[in-house]
């Protein structure tokens, strides 16, 4: 197998690179391990609880077992299919904050302060609901929408933190990314808009773009310190494909430096300690991972509904019935209705945190599991956390699965944000506009206020909201893997383009910016294939 360009990975990235790629004419191979998106869970919005441990369309990584977890392993969905973790994920789009961007450039990152990669958000999207045509696209094949129903709930909670002392952003994409507001979500009228079904929809009668499902990497070839090709594994076949210009790695956060280590780059004396040959000594593959812990606040509901009623008995035939007709109601929504971006303390030069609003509340002991009450959360989230993990590979062999530890609440600041983050939504909970359907706080439980105690709390029952960045970090210094247009540092012919090369989590989600590294990542090779310098 012959190609210009292999894309490795059909996730959030690599739908968006293989379809830019493939605009110029040139011939792209676009490898994907798991299936084609045809299970019908994915389409439907509400599908998603779903799909978080999904036996074929989900990679169901494991993280290791740390203090700051309280000793238990935690599940990381990760998504396996034609549009990867956006196939499978929440729908929230969000950016994050400029100074996330700004911050990256001052790193290093040269191309990347918000200025330069603004206009690849915008290129990416299709967002209608808005006029400032300045922050936001209106061309793009990313479908962007707000929620068609909102619940009453979810009013409330945006009044609540209003009165709280978060101020209201009509847009926290646009202008005004911090204070409360609600959330805007990838759709396509009432169905999921994942990359696979906007960006790679639009590019499959290409005659030039080929794409393989169930074709899991198994090797990078290399000549010399030249990548040549990818070795990947279909319906019990061994296959080679090579590229005459790159191999480009969209795999995330996980399975892109585990390619990279079993293929012998990353960090010499790990993988002499696997045995796996050393083709390139690039200490940092594999490390600076970072990822949201977040730790949520419940309340039991009265006097109106929540999705727990919804999703049941005669309600979910009506809005069953209503999806079908209307293309409204509660299938189409994703996990969180509004949101809150704040400080944890004055003195911050732009928001820590996230809170995230959702007019349901989880079964404890059943994951992935709604509540038989009513009831409404709040997930609490420093966003830019300053613990770090690694990802590493466990054996020379493709299909192991590598060890994550992420090492969650290893730096004590980041327990401080989330404690803030707690007392914030409290705050928030205590306001009347959404204090009067609240029966008792079910999570926590308002008997535990102290800093230790609610520290407890967070590390027994956190949980991440599955958004692993950072193993493949980009920057010029020697702790990088990738050099400012994402080549891999010391190699040839071998780009990672994905969430894996953020040297710093965003503020917020990261499906949105993963797509826009995807834009420009993907508008980089081009320039440099043409021998022009890119916007």
């Amino acid at each position: 197998m012959q190609a210009e360009y292999i894309v490795v990975g059909a996730g959030s990235a690599g739908c968006v690179v293989a379809a830019r790629l493939s605009e110029t004419g040139a011939r792209v191979v676009l490898l994907e391990a798991g299936p084609k998106d045809s299970l019908p869970w994915i389409h439907i919005p509400a599908g998603v609880l779903k799909l978080l441990n999904h036996p074929v369309v989900n990679w169901n990584y494991s993280a290791e077992a740390t203090e700051g977890s309280g000793g238990r392993r935690i599940h990381w969905p990760r998504g396996k299919t034609l549009g990867g973790s956006s196939s499978i994920n929440g729908m929230l789009y969000v950016r994050g904050n400029p100074a996330d961007f700004d911050g990256w450039a001052q790193m290093g990152c040269r191309g990347w302060s918000f200025d330069d990669v603004l206009p690849y958000f915008r290129k990416s999207e299709d967002y209608n609901q808005g006029v400032d045509t300045e922050y936001r696209g209106k061309d793009g094949p990313l479908k962007v929408e707000d929620y068609r129903t909102i619940l009453p709930l979810t009013h409330c909670f945006v009044a609540a933190a209003q009165h709280a002392g978060h101020p209201f952003s009509d847009d926290l994409n646009g202008r005004e990314p911090e204070g409360v507001g609600y959330s805007q979500m990838t759709r396509i009228g009432r169905w999921r808009g994942s990359t696979a079904q906007t960006f790679l929809k639009e590019a499959k009668g290409r005659p030039n773009l080929r794409v393989e499902t169930e074709a899991r990497a198994t090797r990078l070839l290399f000549e010399g310190k030249r990548c040549t090709g990818v070795t990947f594994s279909q319906r019990g076949q061994a296959i080679e494909a090579k590229a005459s210009r790159e191999v480009i790695l969209c795999g995330g956060a996980v399975n892109s430096p585990h390619l990279l280590q079993i293929s012998g780059v990353g960090p010499a004396a790990h993988l002499q300690s696997i045995g796996v040959p050393v083709v390139h000594d690039l200490p940092g593959v594999g490390a600076n991972l970072q990822d949201h812990y977040v730790a949520r606040i419940s309340h039991r509901v009265r006097g109106t509904v929540s999705i727990n009623t919804l999703a049941r008995g005669f309600r979910l035939a009506r809005e069953v019935l209503r999806f079908a007709v209307e293309g409204r109601g509660a299938l189409t929504f994703g996990v969180t209705t509004a949101q809150v971006f704040c400080r944890s303390a004055p003195e911050k030069a732009s928001p820590d945190l996230q809170l995230l609003f959702t007019p349901a509340s989880y079964d404890a002991a059943r994951f992935g599991e709604l509540e038989r009450q009513d009831g409404m959360t709040v997930a609490v989230c420093p966003v830019r956390p300053d613990s770090r993990g690694t990802i590493m590979a466990a054996s020379p062999d493709a299909a192991a699965k590598p060890i994550i530890t992420p090492n969650y609440l290893s730096a004590a600041a980041d327990g401080r944000v989330l404690i803030a983050g707690m007392r914030f939504t409290r705050a928030i909970f205590a306001s009347p506009a959404i204090a009067a359907h609240s029966v008792v706080e079910t999570l926590p439980g308002s008997d535990i206020d102290t800093d230790d105690g609610l520290m407890d709390y967070a590390r027994r029952y956190g949980t991440t909201l599955y958004h692993p960045v950072g193993t493949c970090r980009m920057g010029e210094g020697p702790a990088a893997v990738v050099d400012s247009r994402l080549r891999v540092r010391g190699l040839d012919g071998l780009r990672v383009i994905d969430a894996s090369i953020m040297p710093i989590l965003t503020t917020g989600n990261t499906n949105a910016p993963t797509i826009m590294i995807g834009e420009k990542g993907a508008a980089m090779t081009i320039a440099d294939r043409n021998e022009t310098h890119p916007p």
